[in-house]
């Protein structure tokens, strides 16, 4: 397992845009991990938003997010992003960093081992 560290969060009005990282704890390397982000909204499941694989050449994403949200890694900067553009009231959650092997193609929760603590997006209408 691997420590890691969410930070990017906060409020924004519907249609635009912010930036997530994903950050390993200290001494520790996102090298060889996949990193999955998820999110969940109050009263709600855990879900699958996006993945990018150890060499950041496969990258997954929901359906819910696709053409809105990029994932991409800089492996100099130890740091995993997600570029969230479009926002929606409906993409309000609290949004976790996980790590795996590889990128599972259904985004499963059950397939991370390693999670953050969380950073809360809220968009408004």
């Amino acid at each position: 397992q691997v420590p890691l560290v969410e930070s990017g969060g906060g409020l924004v009005q519907s249609g635009g845009s912010l930036r997530l990282s994903c950050a390993a704890g200290p001494g520790r390397n996102l090298d060889y991990y996949a990193i999955g982000w998820f999110r969940q909204a109050p009263g709600k499941k855990r879900e699958g938003v996006s993945c990018v694989s150890v060499n950041g050449l496969i990258k997954k994403y929901s359906d819910s997010v696709k053409g809105r949200f990029t994932t991409f890694r800089d492996n100099a900067k130890n740091t995993v992003y997600l570029q969230m553009n479009s926002l929606k009231p409906d993409d309000t959650a609290v949004y976790y960093c996980a790590a795996d092997s590889v990128c599972s193609d259904g985004l499963y929760v059950s397939d991370f081992g390693s999670w953050g603590q969380g950073t809360q997006v809220s968009v408004s209408s």
